[in-house]
């Protein structure tokens, strides 16, 4: 089962702690992931590919709707989160309900921390962070054409 990579705050702090101690570079992203594709799939594993852990903040139901409207999520943080612990890639799950990962970043102190280059670097949530505990904070691109409220409006106009 795969249910075992999504942990609570308290112990996802000290699952990054230990991989730290051992030497291993912990990344974090954090995101809705709410119909998982090709974009996420791609971004995902660039993110890992930047260290040897990969720890995923994903948001709660009611932080996703605030986010996104009253109409998303598509899928409930349940079943977004196991479906995401799936991939090989992602090595833990944490679920946050504010509506940025601010806190999240605070307690796990990742080693780098990385979001879609939509952003720039200095004005990620939490780049300050882990920048002041030594960490890096990188983008990667996206997959053009792949997003899920792409997927969603082209539902709607084929049904």
């Amino acid at each position: 089962m795969t249910a075992h990579k999504i942990k609570s705050l308290s112990e996802a702090t000290q699952q990054v702690k230990a991989w730290q101690k051992a030497g291993q570079k912990v990344v974090f992203t954090n995101g809705c992931f709410d119909l998982l594709h090709l974009g996420h799939v791609d971004y995902l594993e660039k993110a890992r590919n930047l260290g040897d852990q990969l720890v995923l903040g994903l948001n709660t139901d009611s932080s996703v709707s605030r986010f996104k409207g009253p109409e998303r999520p598509l899928q409930d943080q349940n079943s977004r989160a196991r479906v995401l612990a799936a991939l090989e890639f992602v090595n833990l799950i944490v679920l946050f309900d504010e509506d940025t990962p601010f806190n999240l970043i605070s307690k796990l102190v990742p080693d780098i921390l990385v979001k879609g280059s939509d952003y720039l670097a200095d004005n990620i949530v939490g780049a300050d962070v882990v920048k002041q505990n030594g960490g890096v904070v990188k983008t990667i691109d996206f997959v053009p054409g792949y997003s899920t409220t792409h997927i969603v409006e082209k539902i709607k106009r084929t049904t």
